[in-house]
């Protein structure tokens, strides 16, 4: 019988070296604790995010790909584009401007979508 292959890793299944790179989270500013199913963060602003492996996650995670999506302000969409894209990201929208601002949207490994975002500058047509 044969062995079943090993699945490639994703970008963002990586330790928690990776996410805090993706995240530009600088060295010390990673996960409160690392586990190879998680990754907790605990944002400047106060906000914690949780990186979580789908088929580890109590109580089982129930929503589709493409049932979440987390923003992240940047100085630079092209720039982020350009690394996560370097990084095997799937990209589901390329950089595009939208009345808000400069954007893209990557998906997580779970097909969740992680966009990116520059705010328009003020009397543009942002919100």
């Amino acid at each position: 019988m044969a062995q079943p292959q090993p699945q490639p890793r994703h970008p963002l299944r990586r330790r928690s070296g990776g996410q805090r790179r993706l995240l530009r989270r600088p060295p010390g500013g990673g996960p409160t604790e690392a586990s190879a199913t998680c990754a907790p963060f605990a944002l400047p602003s106060g906000v914690g995010l949780g990186l979580w492996s789908r088929r580890t996650a109590a109580p089982e995670a129930t929503a589709a790909g493409g049932g979440a999506e987390i923003a992240f302000e940047v100085d630079d969409v092209d720039a982020v584009h350009l690394d996560w894209r370097a990084r095997g990201l799937r990209i589901a929208q390329a950089p595009t401007d939208m009345a808000f601002g400069r954007t893209f949207v990557a998906l997580g490994p779970d097909g969740h979508r992680l966009r990116v975002f520059a705010p328009a500058a003020a009397g543009t047509g942002g919100p």
